[in-house]
């Protein structure tokens, strides 16, 4: 582990943990995943596994300010733990946060405070958080949408955002498993 994931693990263990265990398994499961896609990320490996144990920070009851828990989540690691831009900026916008922040009337100060980073990081990202159950065990796409689109009820803002938000999480799963694929072709 560096530095930067020997920090980042116990910091979203203290805030998921014990007020929502099934939330710190989910997270645990998107940073699993994004060390078994690491080879194809180079020297960016840590800071998306970093990234990926603590998307989730800002659902904690003691972080939660506007209900938005990418916005939330990136304020505190910016304001409070001043952790690497990058990694807050990756939490911010984890998942096609941008449409739900748009839902919210959020979008104009989410992306005001927080650029994008790279596209294929934030591709990443969201391949690890959409193939990632809320128990941290592994799935695919479709049916972490499925599942998503059901826990909150279809005409829910959240049920609304992730079908809108369904083809390209499609294509960000699909970009990465493109980027996978090639680099197993690579000879050693």
């Amino acid at each position: 582990m560096s530095k930067l994931t020997e920090w980042a693990y116990p910091l979203a263990e203290s805030l998921l943990a014990e007020p929502l265990p099934r939330r710190w398994q989910h997270s645990q499961g998107v940073a699993e995943r994004a060390r078994i896609i690491a080879p194809v990320l180079g020297e960016d490996a840590e800071l998306l596994e970093a990234a990926a144990v603590l998307h989730d920070i800002g659902y904690s009851p003691d972080l939660a300010k506007t209900g938005f828990h990418p916005l939330d989540g990136a304020r505190y690691l910016r304001d409070v733990a001043n952790v690497d831009e990058r990694v807050v900026n990756l939490v911010a916008h984890h998942s096609c946060a941008w449409m739900e922040a748009e839902a919210r009337g959020l979008r104009a100060e989410l992306e005001g405070e927080f650029p994008r980073e790279s596209a294929y990081l934030n591709d990443a990202l969201c391949f690890c958080d959409m193939n990632t159950t809320p128990d941290g065990v592994p799935t695919n796409p479709i049916d972490r949408v499925n599942e998503i689109a059901g826990r909150y009820g279809p005409d829910s803002l959240i049920g609304t955002f992730i079908r809108r938000a369904e083809p390209e999480i499609l294509a960000s799963t699909s970009r990465v498993l493109e980027q996978v694929a090639a680099a197993k072709r690579q000879p050693m």
